[in-house]
């Protein structure tokens, strides 16, 4: 049981560690730093563990949703705070939480700025601890939920593409109609969404995945270059796959996401659908999303979003096994891992369920 008061260096450990479990994914770590550095200045957020709180508190997500590579896309700071008073507005019953949808440079300080304006605390009990596509892969498992009704509220973009969003429906519908509201504001949305009870998202979700992003990104800031990249790989159990040269690189942001390909030295590829799903060199599958996928500056150690990528860039690949994350059930649900196999375009299935 502990109650953190989050500071400054929270926010950096945060920020940089969620980076590295964004896996590609998850937000740049300059919005990162910058809604966290807000949320300080305006207020005192506190970050609770998952059993502080009793089984019936109602706690909901929130979440940005959409491709971080989409050149218009606009979310104000308060969009987030907005979004959140949108739902409360909606739920017959008060929130006694916040939490993050996953970890990410942007999405791991998720709800610090909501919880600051609010003063609700934040719950480590993200809904993944890893970033993922999709918001069903971020949404508890509720989409097994029969009658689960989701509350969802979206908000983003300016000028005539500003758009506000409510919605009460079934989840897979709610989920659709959010992202397409991303595609509409230009590419990202605020959101918040979901409610469930604390003991559903102790079952179903993340516990202790925030303060795991803060031990990675201290081990990061603790060092420098390859020594900051051999601290991350040790305290993930993972390893340093290559360092090298991208010599391809293609993406297309479609659908709200980001989808392409990388290529290191012409020998090691990475495929991605806005984080890494795939890992291969010459053909042969090395690891497969929920596994850690992540590239790092091979100088500097900074992690480096799939949409960040450009030919030329010299690149530290790192992997680790999906055992030594914390994630959601989620992740063990193949009805929502088999999306990935048509939008990458490679197996998937047999590489987890062997």
């Amino acid at each position: 049981m502990a109650k953190i008061v989050l500071d400054q260096q929270s926010v950096e450990f945060a920020v940089y560690g969620g980076a590295v479990l964004g896996c590609g994914g998850g937000g740049w770590l300059e919005d990162g730093l910058q809604i966290g550095r807000l949320a300080l200045e305006i207020g005192l957020p506190e970050l609770l563990t998952a059993d502080e709180l009793a089984d019936e508190d109602v706690l909901v997500a929130v979440s940005l949703v959409g491709a971080p590579g989409a050149k218009e896309r606009f979310v104000k700071p308060m969009y987030y705070a907005k979004a959140l008073e949108l739902l409360r507005r909606q739920l017959p019953q008060p929130i006694k939480g916040i939490t993050t949808n996953e970890n990410g440079a942007g999405t791991t300080v998720n709800g610090w700025f909501q919880a600051a304006v609010s003063g609700l605390p934040v719950i480590d009990c993200p809904c993944n601890g890893r970033a993922h596509p999709t918001g069903l892969m971020g949404s508890l498992n509720l989409s097994e939920q029969v009658g689960y009704v989701s509350y969802q509220a979206a908000v983003g973009g300016k000028g005539e593409r500003y758009i506000e969003l409510c919605i009460a429906g079934a989840l897979d519908k709610a989920a659709s109609l959010v992202r397409q509201a991303s595609v509409e504001a230009g590419g990202l949305v605020a959101v918040a969404r979901n409610p469930v009870t604390a003991g559903y998202a102790r079952q179903n979700g993340a516990p202790g995945a925030v303060q795991q992003a803060m031990a990675v990104g201290e081990a990061l800031l603790s060092h420098r270059g390859e020594a900051a990249i051999a601290a991350v790989v040790a305290k993930l159990g993972g390893e340093v796959v290559t360092t090298g040269r991208i010599t391809a690189f293609s993406m297309e942001t479609t659908g709200g996401f980001d989808v392409g390909k990388v290529l290191i030295e012409d020998k090691y590829e990475l495929s991605f659908w806005n984080e890494y799903m795939t890992l291969e060199l010459n053909g042969e599958r090395m690891a497969t999303f929920p596994d850690l996928i992540m590239t790092l500056d091979a100088k500097t150690a900074r992690p480096m979003v799939s949409a960040s990528i450009e030919q030329g860039q010299e690149v530290a690949v790192i992997m680790a096994p999906q055992e030594n994350l914390i994630l959601s059930t989620t992740m063990k649900n193949k009805k929502l891992l088999q999306p990935i196999e048509t939008i990458v375009g490679k197996p998937i299935l047999q590489f987890i369920y062997p």
